[in-house]
């Protein structure tokens, strides 16, 4: 967790590709064609004051930053948000992945990506592998942690 979030850019390139409401996962694959040198990434997004939630989610890294074309649709302060990658994907790999998807499983969205059979299973949230749950893991341990009532003020 090492990236910043890049908030001005994240609003430009959701500008740029019309970003849309609950549409997390296409957003990123539409900003990830449209950016040079940009990476695919998949994950967790923890905002603060959503007691014990999570979204699982997709956005763009270049670099040491973070560019997240749904973030025009998250009503939080980006100052309240953390990211938790559970896996990336160069422009190459995540075009092959979904035209694959597409010729296998025409009836499904191709997106989010799971990677290979077979699936580590935690909860009833969803399929991934084990950096996944790694990151889902470290993602809910983040809500626990901002998520602590304050003993200070009481």
């Amino acid at each position: 967790m090492d990236k910043l979030l890049d908030e001005a850019g994240s609003r430009e390139i959701a500008a740029q590709i019309k970003s849309k409401a609950k549409k997390p996962f296409d957003n990123a694959y539409k900003a990830v064609l449209a950016t040079e040198g940009a990476i695919y990434a998949q994950g967790f997004l923890v905002i603060k004051n959503k007691p014990y939630q999570l979204l699982e989610h997709a956005w763009i890294e270049i670099d040491s930053r973070i560019l997240d074309p749904h973030l025009p649709h998250l009503v939080k302060d980006s100052q309240e948000m953390w990211y938790f990658t559970a896996q990336t994907f160069t422009v190459k790999k995540l075009k092959a992945i979904i035209e694959e998807s597409k010729e296998d499983y025409p009836e499904d969205d191709p997106l989010p990506i799971y990677g290979n059979a077979p699936y580590e299973y935690y909860g009833d949230l969803m399929l991934g592998g084990k950096e996944y749950l790694s990151a889902y893991e470290a993602a809910v341990a983040k809500c626990q942690e901002i998520n602590q009532p304050n003993i200070e003020n009481n």
